[in-house]
């Protein structure tokens, strides 16, 4: 079960943060007000075609955080010294439910978004991480790979958690494998179902992504994988379809580096902008530049280019409603 981060205000210029801002990347604008995450994200997703490693998983909880409110544990408690305890809690668990909710939750009429071409503030934003995936995490049996001399691991290659949404990962042999071509083909969810990203929010339309559109399909419909030990993923399969002409190539796909370079949607903002994400002040200096895309990558969403989680497919960070410093080219 992922666990949700949960993000505090910060006054940057508090004493006991030490250094505030980065030393040799230019001014930092005024009135900055930084972020803090407190706790990690714990369970596989995406992160590249590209979702975000932690948008997906985001997906699936917030899809539970509606709740009922804790009226009746109010009323058992009324006469019951014993119960305020359990009711404040209640009560604080279901505040949070709506404050996460509340979150993740998509503005129906968002405005039009132009192309930035003023350095300034950028509100509303949803950061994400993402990461060359290892094909040692993965468990499919390997399969022919188009593009690619050998055999690699299906899951690695096609599933949410593999190479075809993180865009990048290191085989068996640590060779850089990245997709060339993303094919013509979406992606499902567990069930089979075809899923789309969100334009804002973090909900797909049906769900998080767990596979591409083609392989294989048990007798219900889900989506299953062949077994590197033998057996299947879940339950026999069938063949369904390819994947659209996906490909993939050896090598990265651009010559990124670690919490320096993000991935952004290039209508809001152009490639080659210089980025100051006050969240990541004392990870990096705060400073990134805009290098990539993704095809999950809309709008106001900011992929972070990480390392590998400590754990097997790590979601990383998930930020909400951060607020951005974008300087595009030439400003």
């Amino acid at each position: 079960m992922a666990r949700l981060r949960r993000v505090e205000e910060l006054d940057p210029r508090d004493p006991a943060r030490g250094a505030t801002f980065p030393t040799g990347a230019g001014t930092v604008p005024a009135g900055l007000t930084s972020q803090r995450v407190i706790g990690r994200a714990s369970k596989a997703s995406a992160g590249r075609e590209r979702t975000l490693a932690a948008a997906t998983v985001a997906c699936a909880l917030l899809a539970g955080c509606g709740g009922s409110s804790p009226a009746g544990t109010q009323r058992a408690g009324l006469h019951d010294p014993s119960a305020l305890s359990g009711q404040r809690t209640a009560q604080a668990a279901w505040r949070h439910k709506q404050a996460v909710a509340r979150a993740g939750a998509c503005n129906a009429h968002p405005p039009a978004e132009r192309q930035i071409s003023r350095r300034g503030w950028l509100g509303g934003v949803i950061i994400t991480e993402y990461y060359p995936v290892p094909e040692s995490w993965s468990d499919g049996a390997p399969v022919s790979t188009p593009g690619l001399a050998g055999r690699h691991r299906a899951d690695w290659l096609y599933s949410a958690k593999g190479v075809s949404m993180e865009g990048d990962g290191v085989d068996l042999a640590g060779r850089p494998v990245h997709i060339q071509n993303l094919g013509a083909v979406g992606w499902v969810n567990a069930a089979g179902k075809h899923t789309v990203p969100p334009h804002c929010g973090v909900h797909w339309s049906q769900g998080a992504p767990y596979w591409r559109a083609g392989g294989w399909r048990n007798r219900a419909g889900q989506v299953t994988y062949p077994l590197a030990g033998g057996g299947w993923s879940n339950g026999a399969g069938h063949w369904v379809g390819d994947y659209g002409g996906a490909t993939f190539a050896l090598g990265a796909s651009l010559p990124l580096r670690y919490y320096h370079s993000v991935a952004v949607d290039p209508k809001l903002i152009p490639r080659g902008s210089r980025i100051f994400i006050p969240a990541y002040r004392n990870i990096s200096g705060g400073w990134f530049l805009a290098q990539d895309t993704g095809g999950a990558i809309i709008g106001r969403h900011i992929d972070v280019y990480r390392p590998p989680t400590a754990e097997r497919f790590g979601t990383g960070r998930l930020l909400l409603h951060q607020r951005v410093y974008v300087i595009p080219p030439g400003a």
